[in-house]
Protein backbone atom coordinates (compact mmCIF):
# COMPACT_ATOMS: atom_id res chain seq x y z
CA UNK A 1 0.00 0.00 0.00
CA UNK A 2 1.57 3.83 -1.20
CA UNK A 3 -0.11 6.88 0.15
CA UNK A 4 0.79 9.92 -1.96
CA UNK A 5 1.30 13.43 0.17
CA UNK A 6 1.17 16.65 -2.27
CA UNK A 7 2.55 19.72 -1.30
CA UNK A 8 0.73 22.58 -2.61
CA UNK A 9 3.33 24.57 -0.85
CA UNK A 10 5.58 26.61 -2.57
CA UNK A 11 8.05 27.00 0.33
CA UNK A 12 10.02 23.12 -0.22
CA UNK A 13 10.89 22.20 3.13
CA UNK A 14 8.73 24.50 4.96
CA UNK A 15 5.64 23.71 7.51
CA UNK A 16 3.32 22.07 5.33
CA UNK A 17 5.46 19.48 4.16
CA UNK A 18 6.66 18.91 7.86
CA UNK A 19 3.30 18.05 9.00
CA UNK A 20 2.88 15.63 6.17
CA UNK A 21 5.91 14.03 6.83
CA UNK A 22 4.67 13.56 10.45
CA UNK A 23 1.77 11.53 9.01
CA UNK A 24 4.20 9.90 6.73
CA UNK A 25 6.16 8.14 9.48
CA UNK A 26 3.02 7.19 11.45
CA UNK A 27 1.83 5.62 8.30
CA UNK A 28 5.37 4.30 7.55
CA UNK A 29 5.20 2.55 11.32
CA UNK A 30 2.74 0.52 9.93
CA UNK A 31 4.29 -0.59 6.47
CA UNK A 32 2.48 1.66 4.42
CA UNK A 33 5.04 3.77 1.62
CA UNK A 34 4.77 7.19 1.37
CA UNK A 35 5.52 9.26 -1.68
CA UNK A 36 5.95 13.15 -1.40
CA UNK A 37 4.81 15.25 -4.41
CA UNK A 38 5.98 18.84 -4.40
CA UNK A 39 3.22 21.05 -6.75
CA UNK A 40 3.50 23.83 -5.28
CA UNK A 41 5.60 26.51 -6.86
CA UNK A 42 5.69 24.62 -10.43
CA UNK A 43 3.80 25.95 -13.45
CA UNK A 44 -0.22 24.93 -12.96
CA UNK A 45 -3.30 26.13 -14.47
CA UNK A 46 -6.81 25.86 -12.84
CA UNK A 47 -9.71 24.39 -14.87
CA UNK A 48 -10.48 26.81 -17.97
CA UNK A 49 -13.72 24.97 -18.82
CA UNK A 50 -12.37 23.78 -22.12
CA UNK A 51 -14.64 20.51 -22.02
CA UNK A 52 -11.69 18.40 -23.60
CA UNK A 53 -11.27 16.22 -20.67
CA UNK A 54 -14.94 15.69 -21.19
CA UNK A 55 -14.77 14.19 -24.49
CA UNK A 56 -11.61 12.25 -24.17
CA UNK A 57 -12.79 10.89 -21.05
CA UNK A 58 -9.10 9.71 -20.08
CA UNK A 59 -8.87 11.61 -16.39
CA UNK A 60 -5.85 14.03 -17.82
CA UNK A 61 -6.12 17.71 -18.42
CA UNK A 62 -5.78 18.64 -22.19
CA UNK A 63 -4.14 22.20 -21.71
CA UNK A 64 -0.41 22.62 -20.77
CA UNK A 65 -0.77 21.50 -17.41
CA UNK A 66 2.36 18.67 -17.35
CA UNK A 67 2.61 19.03 -13.55
CA UNK A 68 -0.82 18.00 -12.51
CA UNK A 69 -1.26 15.42 -15.14
CA UNK A 70 1.58 13.87 -13.59
CA UNK A 71 0.47 14.41 -10.20
CA UNK A 72 -3.71 13.26 -11.42
CA UNK A 73 -1.72 10.17 -12.79
CA UNK A 74 0.17 8.96 -9.00
CA UNK A 75 -2.79 10.05 -6.92
CA UNK A 76 -4.68 7.00 -9.77
CA UNK A 77 -1.98 4.72 -8.15
CA UNK A 78 -2.03 5.39 -4.85
CA UNK A 79 -4.45 3.61 -2.04
CA UNK A 80 -4.27 7.38 -0.35
CA UNK A 81 -4.13 10.85 -0.86
CA UNK A 82 -2.75 13.73 1.61
CA UNK A 83 -3.30 16.85 0.44
CA UNK A 84 -1.36 19.73 2.31
CA UNK A 85 -2.09 23.86 1.60
CA UNK A 86 -0.62 26.37 3.89
CA UNK A 87 -3.21 29.24 3.89
CA UNK A 88 -3.23 31.87 1.98
CA UNK A 89 -5.46 34.46 2.59
CA UNK A 90 -8.10 32.52 4.81
CA UNK A 91 -7.95 29.28 1.91
CA UNK A 92 -5.48 27.46 -0.34
CA UNK A 93 -2.78 28.22 -2.44
CA UNK A 94 -3.60 28.81 -5.90
CA UNK A 95 -1.34 25.41 -6.94
CA UNK A 96 -3.75 23.79 -4.42
CA UNK A 97 -7.00 25.37 -6.02
CA UNK A 98 -5.71 24.70 -9.31
CA UNK A 99 -5.24 20.91 -8.32
CA UNK A 100 -8.63 20.30 -7.21
CA UNK A 101 -10.38 21.54 -9.59
CA UNK A 102 -8.52 20.43 -12.59
CA UNK A 103 -7.91 16.60 -11.18
CA UNK A 104 -12.04 16.62 -9.71
CA UNK A 105 -13.07 17.53 -13.25
CA UNK A 106 -11.09 15.20 -15.25
CA UNK A 107 -11.21 12.17 -13.02
CA UNK A 108 -14.78 12.48 -12.75
CA UNK A 109 -15.36 12.17 -16.22
CA UNK A 110 -12.98 9.27 -16.68
CA UNK A 111 -15.76 7.42 -14.27
CA UNK A 112 -14.59 8.55 -10.35
CA UNK A 113 -10.98 6.41 -10.32
CA UNK A 114 -10.65 7.86 -7.04
CA UNK A 115 -13.88 6.20 -5.46
CA UNK A 116 -13.30 4.53 -2.29
CA UNK A 117 -9.45 5.95 -1.74
CA UNK A 118 -8.49 7.43 1.95
CA UNK A 119 -7.99 10.62 1.57
CA UNK A 120 -6.80 13.63 4.11
CA UNK A 121 -6.37 17.30 4.05
CA UNK A 122 -3.20 18.60 6.11
CA UNK A 123 -3.08 22.53 6.58
CA UNK A 124 -0.16 24.74 7.77
CA UNK A 125 -1.79 28.37 9.40
CA UNK A 126 -0.73 31.31 10.55
CA UNK A 127 -3.70 32.29 12.58
CA UNK A 128 -6.56 32.63 10.75
CA UNK A 129 -8.65 30.85 7.55
CA UNK A 130 -7.50 27.07 8.50
CA UNK A 131 -10.91 25.46 8.84
CA UNK A 132 -12.26 27.36 5.47
CA UNK A 133 -9.15 25.76 3.52
CA UNK A 134 -9.44 22.28 5.39
CA UNK A 135 -13.04 22.50 4.57
CA UNK A 136 -12.08 23.18 1.00
CA UNK A 137 -9.90 20.21 0.95
CA UNK A 138 -12.28 17.98 2.29
CA UNK A 139 -14.93 18.51 -0.37
CA UNK A 140 -12.58 17.42 -3.05
CA UNK A 141 -12.41 14.45 -1.10
CA UNK A 142 -15.97 14.10 -0.75
CA UNK A 143 -17.26 15.11 -4.49
CA UNK A 144 -14.53 12.27 -5.66
CA UNK A 145 -16.34 9.54 -3.29
CA UNK A 146 -12.83 9.21 -1.10
CA UNK A 147 -13.19 8.08 2.64
CA UNK A 148 -12.07 10.77 4.66
CA UNK A 149 -10.20 8.98 8.62
CA UNK A 150 -10.56 11.42 11.20
CA UNK A 151 -7.97 12.74 14.03
CA UNK A 152 -7.52 13.84 17.22
CA UNK A 153 -8.45 17.23 16.64
CA UNK A 154 -8.54 18.91 13.16
CA UNK A 155 -5.73 18.64 10.39
CA UNK A 156 -4.51 22.01 11.44
CA UNK A 157 -0.38 23.22 12.44
CA UNK A 158 -0.10 25.94 13.85
CA UNK A 159 3.47 28.35 12.60
CA UNK A 160 4.76 31.13 10.48
CA UNK A 161 8.32 30.77 9.70
CA UNK A 162 9.43 27.44 8.29
CA UNK A 163 10.42 24.56 11.32
CA UNK A 164 8.21 26.43 13.26
CA UNK A 165 4.64 24.07 13.42
CA UNK A 166 7.14 21.80 15.05
CA UNK A 167 6.41 23.38 18.27
CA UNK A 168 2.82 23.12 17.86
CA UNK A 169 2.75 19.95 20.39
CA UNK A 170 -0.94 19.27 19.62
CA UNK A 171 -0.73 20.19 15.46
CA UNK A 172 2.39 17.31 15.60
CA UNK A 173 0.17 15.08 17.74
CA UNK A 174 -3.16 15.39 15.79
CA UNK A 175 -0.75 14.73 12.41
CA UNK A 176 0.61 11.22 14.01
CA UNK A 177 -2.64 10.63 15.08
CA UNK A 178 -4.18 11.25 11.22
CA UNK A 179 -1.29 8.65 10.07
CA UNK A 180 -2.09 5.90 12.05
CA UNK A 181 -5.93 6.32 11.74
CA UNK A 182 -5.31 6.26 7.83
CA UNK A 183 -2.91 3.20 8.15
CA UNK A 184 -6.06 1.49 9.90
CA UNK A 185 -8.65 2.74 7.28
CA UNK A 186 -6.16 1.61 4.33
CA UNK A 187 -5.84 -1.88 6.10
CA UNK A 188 -9.77 -2.44 6.75
CA UNK A 189 -10.34 -1.30 3.03
CA UNK A 190 -7.73 -2.95 0.66
CA UNK A 191 -8.82 -5.90 -0.89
Amino acid sequence: MKVLGINCSPRKGGNTELLIKEVFKALEKEGIKSELFQLGGKEVNGCIACMKCRKKEDGRCHQDNDVINKCIEKMMKADGIIIGSPVYHADLTADAKALIEVASYSLRASGSPLKHKAGAGVVAVRRAGAIHAFDSLNHFFLINEMIIPGSSYWNIGIGREKGEVLKDKEGMKTMKDLGENMAWLLKKTKK
